[in-house]
């Protein structure tokens, strides 16, 4: 993590960015289209820091630094797991993992739960390309 805080004004003007989930003093988090788009602009020979400064970022705000290390991050995960290691992870594995096997009941119960939770966004990501067709 980087040594830089970001101030109040640029906090605001990073999380106007349709590409920052979300921004603290401390760090950034960035979408996950922001990243296959990363990954796919970087393959084809871009340099790191114009792909941020094309996405809308302050590369002076944000720094060299972070924007390396972020390139290294992403193209390590996407080298490992494919766009699959560059998505979110935090909020799927939230809470304390368990130190005893899972019953079968409660693998059912959590793939009905994870089952439920895909279909609910494959809905929301119908409305929202329907409204957009409008």
């Amino acid at each position: 993590m980087s040594k830089k805080l970001f101030s109040d004004e640029e906090i605001k003007s990073l999380s106007k960015n349709k590409y920052v989930k979300s921004v603290s003093m401390r760090g950034i988090t960035y979408t996950d289209e922001f990243k296959i788009l990363f990954i796919a602009e970087r393959s084809k020979g871009k340099l790191p820091i114009h792909i941020f400064q094309d996405a809308g970022f302050d590369v002076e705000v944000i720094g060299n630094n972070r924007i390396w290390c972020a390139s290294k991050r992403w193209r390590s995960s996407y080298n490992e797991s494919g766009e699959l290691g560059l998505r979110d992870a935090r909020k799927l594995n939230s809470g304390r993992p368990l130190k005893r096997e899972l019953t079968v009941e409660e693998i059912i119960a959590k793939k009905d739960a994870e089952i439920a939770y895909w279909k609910a966004e494959a809905e929301l990501l119908k409305k929202s390309s329907c409204k957009k067709g409008r």
